[in-house]
């Protein structure tokens, strides 16, 4: 099954005056409201990680603090956000995932996968299909398309859905991506 990953599109990252602003990360919000919108329509499965740093992340040694669990700006604008929605929290839990449209994955660190319940979700939805977009494609949209790439499902990276903070760097990953099999797509070709 195909589901999309939208990935931190949150307050604190996409808008100025956020604690960890990335600049044009505002043009995002409209690509990634259609792509998840077009998700929830056709019954697709919408992943969408989120950071939850407590006060005293160890991230902030390198990051200024950001995404603190409960702020606004740790928030997904309410435009990105499905009706029917659930929050997988950064703990090993049993949730069933069943009659939901989006399933918020909160994470500690860059990295998708060091939520503990990601292989579960990526199980009980038979996950063999993932569409990626979101911010920064040099940082945490790096880490989801190498570690969804690891896990032998085809990956595709919504090229007009993403946003890097260093268009070179950005660009790397892309030609590093390609090169370990995934695929760039638009957001033509996806909906």
């Amino acid at each position: 099954m195909r589901a999309f990953f939208d990935i931190d599109t949150q307050i604190d990252f996409l808008y100025a005056g956020g604690a960890l602003y990335g600049p044009g990360g505002e043009n995002l919000i409209e690509p990634v409201r259609r792509l998840n919108a077009h998700a929830v329509s056709a019954g697709i499965p919408l992943i969408s990680s989120v950071c939850s740093h407590p006060e005293n992340a160890a991230e902030f040694r390198v990051w200024p603090p950001h995404c603190i669990a409960g702020t606004v700006g740790q928030q997904k604008p309410a435009s990105l956000l499905a009706a029917k929605r659930i929050i997988v929290p950064n703990i090993l839990s049993n949730i069933d995932l069943r009659g939901y449209e989006q399933i918020l994955l909160e994470k500690d660190d860059l990295d998708l996968f060091t939520n503990p319940n990601l292989i579960d979700v990526l199980h009980q939805l038979e996950i063999n299909d993932c569409v990626v977009y979101g911010a920064f494609t040099e940082y945490c949209v790096k880490c989801a398309v190498s570690g969804l790439l690891k896990t032998g499902r085809k990956v595709s990276l919504v090229t007009d859905a993403i946003a890097a903070l260093n268009g070179a760097q950005g660009d790397e990953v892309i030609e590093h991506f390609v090169a370990a099999g995934g695929h760039l797509v638009t957001m033509q070709d996806v909906l």
